[in-house]
Parts: structure tokens; sequence; C-alpha cells
């Protein structure tokens, strides 16, 4: 019988795709640079003069309440007016649409920065079939939208009364 070399088991890991590659040394790494950044007093994301910044698309924040008599949508929309805001229900759907007109720039001054959104948005909600949608109203006051979405009444819970025997 004749012994030929015989290579080496070598175990198996899911993250080993060259010899060399250990994302757990990698890790490793980066956090200790990050806390070497830090010790050294610098901030790690900085904010430098001639940065560029370019603001996302706009989209206005929701919170959404509950009760038992209603649905209650509030939504942020600083700077805008009513008119400028469009509320409409169809089809079991509120959309809330609109748009933030940017400021003219006046000839008189620099901007050195524009951190602030402009331009149209569109929310929509899918509203529970216990709803009253002919019912729906709205408010518009400092810079919030309240959307008042009544609910049916007979889709209150009703308490029962067990009796015990």
């Amino acid at each position: 019988m004749k012994r030929g070399r015989m290579s080496a088991l070598t175990k198996w890991s899911p993250f080993r795709l060259s010899p060399s590659w250990d994302p757990f040394r990698e890790l490793e790494e980066m956090r200790n640079r990050f806390f070497a950044e830090l010790g050294r007093g610098r901030p790690i994301f900085r904010t430098e003069p001639e940065e560029s910044f370019t603001p996302t698309e706009w989209m206005p924040p929701v919170d959404i309440e509950e009760d038992d008599r209603e649905y209650l949508l509030k939504a942020e929309l600083p700077g805008m007016k009513k008119e400028d805001v469009k509320l409409k229900v169809e089809g079991g759907t509120l959309s809330i649409s609109g748009e933030r007109k940017e400021e003219k720039e006046e000839k008189d001054k620099k901007r050195h920065r524009v951190e602030r959104s402009y331009g149209a948005f569109m929310r929509s909600f899918a509203l529970p079939e216990v709803v009253l949608s002919e019912k729906v109203s709205a408010e518009f006051k400092d810079g919030i939208l309240t959307v008042h979405v009544p609910k049916d009444e007979k889709a209150k819970p009703k308490a029962i009364e067990v009796k015990v025997s």
C-alpha cells in the first residue's frame, strides 16, 4: 500500500471565504479605531464648513392615536399654510398631501446652509373597516394637522356579563 500525502482537515466556517479574511478581526479593528478617535477628543462624524449637504426627500412625521371613539392622526407640517395641504378619503385610504415651498433667497442675504427639506409630499394610511369615512374632519393649527377619524358605533366593544353557576 502506497502512502501519499494526506491533506489536513480544516474546520469549516461560513465566514471564511479566504484563509486570511476574518470578519471578527475586522470588527475588532474597526472598534479599536473608533475608540482611538474618541480618546483623542476628535469627533467621529465631522462637519466641515465646506461639506456639501443635500436634504433628502421630505416626508412629514405622523403620530396615530386611538381611543374608544376615534382614530387621531397628527402630522407635523411646519411652515405650511392650510391652503397648501390636501386631505382625501377614498376607497378605505386616507391621504395627506401638499407642498412646502422653498423660501426665496433675498438679494442682500447670503445662505450658508439649507438643511430643511422642501417639495411635495404624500402620506397614505389604510383605514380600518370600522370607521365612518364620511365623517372625517381635520383642523390645522400651529403647523400641526390633526385629523379625526370617528369609529362606527357598531364597532365599539360591548361588555358582556359572565354569570357564574
